[in-house]
């Protein structure tokens, strides 16, 4: 058996959507018998002591894992190589397209909205080299699919657009959906758990992997966090990391106690089903069909306790 994973980006704290979704993939890896790996995706848009802060948090809510936590920047030489496959097989080319002329771009009317149309597919030699004198080239696959299907063990079968993505950015830096392919397949994970914001994201990643040789893994992409407006829970909705739990602290205009993360743990638990306790009480306990399929809607006075509305006070 193999490993599944949490893979987060160490752009800044962890919020209580993020540590969900981190329980949520030990959970159905442990669950499996696989082993369970964390990977620091430090690629893009890293902040200094993030990602020492973010595997803190991690254990302190009770996770454990197997081996180091590893980084994309360690493996730099792997994504060279797969790069290096896909230009062998003819399946790159370069694309001189900024954000604005892939939007502004003319679409066949069946076209998927955001897909890119194949501005810089056939360019010739003489194009390609007055355009790269003018900005640096992305690389972007040579797709030979419009769709792919998927099986996640959610959403059940899920046929998405397959277009001619990026795998590595005019700056260099390869793609997310080139890296993280890449990352699984060198990890030896064959389970993939994460929110169901990328599930749109993954028939192109299950394709390039094909083009790779990499075996497809298993999915299963899970409900966000969301705030009592039904966006994304993030900092702007108040203390919504350990770091902003730890001390006393105030939303909206009321007074909190500390949280400690045992209980911010068992909260996370009890909006998946789970018993409160160690997370190895909740794996005896845990049963994918069971899980709930729609958000978790976060609202802080009910889930930490309002004295204004009779629910049990955590108020300093």
């Amino acid at each position: 058996m193999g490993a599944g994973r949490f893979a987060p980006s160490p752009s800044g704290e962890l919020h209580l959507g993020n540590l969900r979704t981190a329980i949520l993939s030990w959970l159905f890896a442990r669950s499996t018998g696989r082993d369970f790996q964390v990977r620091v995706e430090d690629l893009d848009r890293t902040r200094a002591g993030a990602e020492e802060v973010q595997l803190r948090d991690l254990r302190a809510i009770g996770l454990t894992w197997d081996g180091v936590a590893e980084r994309q920047t360690d493996r730099l030489a792997g994504f060279d190589g797969a790069l290096e496959r896909l230009r062998s097989a003819g399946l790159l080319y370069e694309c001189f397209c900024t954000r604005r002329d892939v939007a502004d771009a003319p679409r066949a009317p069946h076209a998927a909205p955001g897909s890119y149309p194949g501005t810089c597919r056939d360019l010739s030699d003489t194009e390609r080299a007055r355009r790269r004198a003018e900005r640096p080239a992305a690389l972007r696959l040579r797709s030979t699919t419009e769709t792919f299907t998927v099986v996640d063990a959610l959403a059940g079968e899920y046929a998405g657009v397959v277009d001619d993505f990026v795998v590595r950015r005019n700056d260099g830096v390869p793609a997310y959906n080139f890296a993280v392919v890449v990352d699984d397949h060198l990890q030896g994970i064959d389970q993939v758990v994460r929110g169901d914001d990328l599930l749109s994201s993954t028939p192109r990643q299950a394709y390039l992997a094909t083009l790779l040789g990499a075996p497809i893994p298993e999915y299963a992409h899970v409900p966000l966090a969301l705030n009592t407006d039904g966006q994304r829970l993030a900092k702007r909705d108040g203390a919504v990391t350990l770091g902003d739990l730890s001390t006393p602290f105030e939303v909206d205009g009321a007074r909190y106690d500390a949280v400690e993360p045992g209980e911010v743990r068992d909260v996370l638990l009890a909006s998946l089903g789970l018993p409160a306790g160690p997370l190895e009480q909740a794996l005896d306990a845990f049963d994918p069909a069971n899980l709930p399929r729609a958000p978790w809607i976060f609202d802080f006075s009910s889930t930490f306790g309002d004295a204004s509305t009779g629910t049990p006070p955590r108020h300093a």
